[in-house]
Parts: structure tokens; sequence; C-alpha cells
């Protein structure tokens, strides 16, 4: 990379199926770009990340604007923008009766490029509405100059600031304390999709380790939480890394509706696939749910009309579907303690889609500050990791 003052850096925007590609370029001395986070109730339920995040976009609003991107107008000011093929979160649109548009980039549909610290995250929004602090706790590192994003109630500076420590680990819910709830609502921001997930405490109680699904707590019978950092995912969601918790197709349901000559859900995912895909006869409880198909026989599942990631589904696996966590609503909080089990600290899956790029910081940084709040809220490895490492560490000792 050239290191004259005149060096410029190519910044590229893509969408999963790649239909939409923007580019930029700005000076390396402007470098990195400043980018938030916000917790809020409807991005969470908008994308279905556990957060959204966004950076002013410095190429052409023009181009953006006059683009087939998909809009769903999301509030009296802001507009989602994104692929209606594949769902990609792109861009959000600001409007004023007073000033052309602005636009700014989802920083999960950026290009990993290899320039480090190329995105500066340097603030937490509407923490408040996640009770928990939801997906902050491990998305605090320090940047550069040793300062850490700082952290809001609501809006930035018109809300009360929130000290690093918050929320206070003795006012968190018991983590080990089930979920007192029968249905947990699945439901995107426009609530054209609004389905549930039975408990499945009571499926699972008594049964041996054996009989449980991998995704299942064997103790507490929580469901696994994770952290991807594939490409596709990050895509597809905008944000750079997105959580999944797990589910058998057999404990989702429909919302509030009786059976009443419908058909019931369906318990494989090629009959999802068949049932939401119908071109007669389409069950009306599916409401705007579709899918992209980002490779041979895997269904990313996701809402037609404001975007949303909903179930990411692999025939490999047909009696499992992964259910996006920004959509569930959960008492207590946005992560969802009562009902899943949280794989903090360790190696992240496909955390290699990261490597050599500006992300591969992000992603050890994500990494080292889960399990700084691991160890601060005084948590045991889940049963998940403890299985990867000790299965890892079984690998490498058959090549010393």
């Amino acid at each position: 990379m050239p290191e004259s003052e005149n060096a410029t850096v190519e910044l590229t925007a893509q969408c999963l199926c790649k239909k939409h590609t923007f580019t930029a370029k700005v000076p390396q001395s402007s470098l990195p770009l400043k980018a938030s986070a916000c917790h809020c109730n409807s991005c969470r339920h908008v994308t279905g990340a556990m957060y959204g995040t966004a950076t002013l976009w410095p190429g052409d609003s023009d181009a953006v604007q006059e683009s087939s991107l998909s809009k769903y107008v999301f509030g009296e000011t802001l507009t989602t923008l994104s692929c209606g093929t594949c769902s990609s979160m792109m861009f959000w649109e600001k409007s004023t009766e007073s000033k052309p548009p602005t636009h700014s980039v989802f920083t999960g549909a950026l290009a990993n490029i290899d320039v480090p610290d190329l995105v500066l995250f340097t603030e937490h929004k509407f923490l408040g509405d996640t009770i928990d602090g939801g997906a902050s706790p491990w998305l605090r590192s320090a940047g550069k100059d040793g300062a850490r994003p700082r952290l809001w109630a609501g809006q930035t500076r018109n809300s009360e600031e929130l000290s690093q420590e918050w929320p206070p680990v003795d006012s968190l819910p018991d983590a080990a304390a089930e979920l007192d709830l029968d249905k947990i609502p699945i439901r995107c921001r426009c609530k054209g999709v609004d389905l549930v997930l039975h408990s499945p405490h009571t499926a699972f109680a008594g049964k041996p380790r054996s009989e449980l699904p991998w995704f299942v707590d064997p103790v507490t019978h929580k469901l696994l939480g994770n952290f991807d950092a594939c490409d596709s995912c990050r895509l597809s969601s905008g944000a750079d890394v997105f959580h999944w918790t797990f589910a058998l197709l057999l404990h989702l349901g429909f919302a509030g509706a009786t059976e009443g000559g419908h058909s019931e859900f369906p318990r494989s995912t090629p009959q999802l696939k068949a049932a939401v895909s119908a071109k007669e006869g389409r069950d009306p409880r599916w409401g705007t749910l579709t899918y992209y198909e980002s490779s041979p026989d895997v269904q990313r599942y996701f809402c037609s009309r404001c975007s949303a990631c909903v179930f990411y589904a692999a025939g490999r696996r047909p009696e499992i579907v992964d259910i996006a966590v920004g959509l569930l609503d959960v008492p207590g909080g946005a992560r969802a303690e009562g009902l899943i089990s949280w794989a903090l600290g360790g190696e992240s899956p496909w955390r290699t889609d990261m490597s050599g790029g500006w992300r591969e910081d992000l992603i050890k940084n994500i990494e080292s500050e889960a399990e700084r709040w691991r160890i601060h809220r005084r948590h045991s490895k889940n049963w998940y990791r403890l299985d990867e490492e000790r299965a890892r560490a079984k690998e490498e000792a058959q090549y010393r």
C-alpha cells in the first residue's frame, strides 16, 4: 500500500448475490471510517442481527439512490436499501425536506480489504432497548488511541451516557435460569414474518445426552448461541458477525393461528422450501417469508418486505434450522439467556473468512472481549465450546 500523502483506498460494497456493487475512493489519511452500532429493537428486527452497524458512505449518493435496491420505509426520515434477490442489507438512506438524501453503508457490506483499522466503532446507541446489553459486551474493544466506544441508553448525545461497566453484572438475571415461556415470538420489523418457537425445555427434559440434538445444552437444555463470522451471513445481514441459535423444525409454528384446515408446520427443510415457494395454495400464514438459495441445497430465508434474515436451512441437516437471534422476543433481554446458552470466547466458526483483511483484528477482538465478558459474568465455558476444544486438541495431538 503506497504511503504517500496522496494515497487512496478503494472501498467496495456488494450484496451476497453480487447483483449490486458500489465503489468509492477515499484518501488513506481519512481512515479509519467512523462507525456506530445501533442496538434498538427495530434494528435487530429489521436485520435479524443483534445490532446494526453503519458508516457514512463516501461514494456517489446518486448512484445508490438511483439503483434498483429494494426500499423499506423504516421511519420518518430513514429508509433501508437492500437487495431484493438475496436480502443483503446495504445502505441507510436519510432524507430531509431541506437537504439531498445521504447514505450510510452497513459495515457488513464492505469488502474485507487488507487495510488495517479500516473501520473504527466509536459508539453504541439505544442500548436501553436490549435490557441486558445485547451483543455490546463483545463489541467494546479499544481503538489505537486506547479509547473504547461510547455507550448510550438511547440516541447519541440525546440520552444518558452509560459507563463501560453497564449493565452491572449484579443487575442481570441469573443466566442459569430457564425461560418461563411456552412460545417465543419470531418476528421481523414489518411483522410480515410472524412465527413462534415452542420452548424446548419440556421436550428435552429427562433425556440423556445421547438423545439430545447437538445444539442442546445437556444440563440446562438451552439452545446454542453462536458467533458466525462467515462471509455469506455477513453480507446477507449487513452485520460483521452474525448470531444464530438452532431449533428442530418440529418446535416451530405459526403465531396465534389455529390449524383450521391449514397444513401443519413443515418438519423438514425440503418441506419448508416447498411450502414457502408454493405457487398455488400457499398458506397465508407464511406472510412475507421467502428465500434465496445461496449455494446448492442451502436456503437463506428472509422477509421480502423489510429484508430481515430469518432462517438458515441446509439439506444436509433436514430436521434443523438456524434462527436469527435478533428476531426473538424474549423477556429479560436481547441475549435471550433464559433460552440460549452462549458459546462465549474461543474461536468463532468460519473465522478464516476474516483472515487477510481488516476484519482479522475485528474477530480477534470480539473473541477476546467475549471471553472477558464470560469471566466477568463468572460463567463456566459452555458445553459446546468445551467439546470443540477437546476435538481440536485431539486433532492437533495426531500431528505431534
